[in-house]
């Protein structure tokens, strides 16, 4: 016995290799997803930020990105919007973590966006 174990050969394999390249093409482009996901965490955050002129829920927004949700507070003229959510132990600004805790309440809706569009992605691959 020498050691070396017969070849294999796969039928398909080719086949297989050109599918799975095609639903990896269509995995990097997840931005319905993405937007609804968003969506969905920016309509529970954004009545959960603290008010007290309104500005900081009204800065909110969820854009629209291939690879991630994106679900942004604050601007140029809302710039504490990250001391509030983070904190800022140092001037005595305790976290407020509103976005990160509408992430993970909606977690089941957003869920099903992504379980959605994958699954879309993966039926239209041809050859599976």
């Amino acid at each position: 016995m020498t050691g070396r174990a017969d070849p294999v050969q796969v039928e398909g394999l080719a086949a297989l290799i050109k599918a799975l390249r095609q639903a990896e093409a269509g995995l990097d482009d997840l931005k319905n997803a993405n937007q609804a996901a968003g969506t969905i965490v920016l309509g529970e955050a954004r009545p959960a930020a603290p008010t007290r002129s309104g500005r900081l829920a009204a800065s909110g927004r969820a854009n629209r990105a291939a690879g991630r949700a994106n679900v942004l507070f604050g601007s140029a003229r809302v710039p504490y919007a990250n001391p509030i959510h983070w904190g800022w132990p140092a001037r005595g600004i305790a976290a407020d973590p509103f976005v990160t805790t509408a992430a993970a309440a909606t977690e089941d809706r957003w869920l099903g966006a992504y379980e959605r569009d994958v699954q879309s992605i993966l039926d239209a691959v041809r050859g599976v």
